[in-house]
């Protein structure tokens, strides 16, 4: 399987994020564009944009997506909705869409970015009037950000004037918890010595003993979770998916009493 190319920049981090959702699926799927295309009803030129991050598609292609891998949609249709909300304004400059791009079938661009296929385009042509407004916009509330913390910033030194001495107090810094795999066989379970949860439901941006847990009987069983650090991120979800995918279990890349099942086998 090759490398994802990279995101176009300037990409809201919610919308960057849905996308990586959307190309864990994918590959999970162990389908190619074509054959996704197939299932899901939508194009492959439709799918190669939303995947590529130059389009968001519209919520049946999610939930045919989902339904392609057989994962539960909600935490999918969640993230969409996000991302959707940040599309508009984060995406106010972008190149136009390719002449091959526009001539290709079911993807034709109409007025105001929106494609034929229902999804919505990043790279809409956007005329002088509407920039000039949103750079507006930025500008104005970049200024009353900055008035706001001068203004904060001053009432804090005058109602405390201790505060604003040259000598400052380093900050603390929070060191990692180190966490490591002990592995024990107890009663035909594993057990890496971090938590001895067999329920526990863990998701993205948990964290904690048991996402420790979590990788190192991720590990044990030859999925790399990009390290035991106790932090629930996109690469241990990515490792939950690949083994939901080898245990044949519903794939949603969260984990709950049969993921652990799985694992602690």
């Amino acid at each position: 399987m090759g490398r994802w190319k990279a995101l176009p920049s300037g990409l809201d981090p919610t919308v960057v994020e849905f996308v990586a959702q959307l190309r864990r699926f994918k590959d999970a799927s162990g389908l190619n564009l074509q054959e996704l295309a197939a299932r899901t009803g939508y194009s492959a030129s439709s799918w190669n944009r939303y995947l590529g991050g130059r389009s968001l598609p519209p919520r049946e292609a999610v939930e045919a997506l989902a339904a392609t891998v057989g994962a539960d949609p909600t935490r999918l249709l969640a993230r969409h909705e996000t991302a959707q909300g940040a599309w508009g304004f984060e995406q106010a400059v972008g190149e136009p869409v390719s002449a091959e791009e526009d001539s290709a079938p079911g993807v034709q661009e109409t007025a105001g970015g929106r494609h034929a296929d229902g999804g919505f385009s990043v790279f809409g042509r956007l005329g002088a009037a509407p920039l000039k407004s949103r750079l507006r916009l930025l500008l104005t509330v970049g200024v009353s950000a900055a008035v706001g913390a001068a203004i904060t910033l001053l009432a804090v030194e005058l109602e405390h004037p201790q505060l604003s001495g040259t000598a400052t107090r380093p900050a603390a810094v929070a060191r990692p918890v180190p966490y490591t795999c002990d592995y024990v066989r107890k009663s035909g379970l594993w057990y890496a010595g971090n938590s001895t949860t067999r329920t526990d439901h863990l998701e993205v941006d948990m964290s904690g003993p048991e996402v420790a847990e979590l990788q190192c009987l991720l590990q044990r069983a030859g999925i790399s979770p990009g390290g035991v650090d106790g932090n629930f991120g996109p690469l241990t979800e990515s490792a939950v998916i690949k083994a939901q995918k080898t245990y044949r279990l519903g794939i949603d890349g969260q984990v709950g009493p049969q993921t652990w099942t799985a694992l602690r086998r």
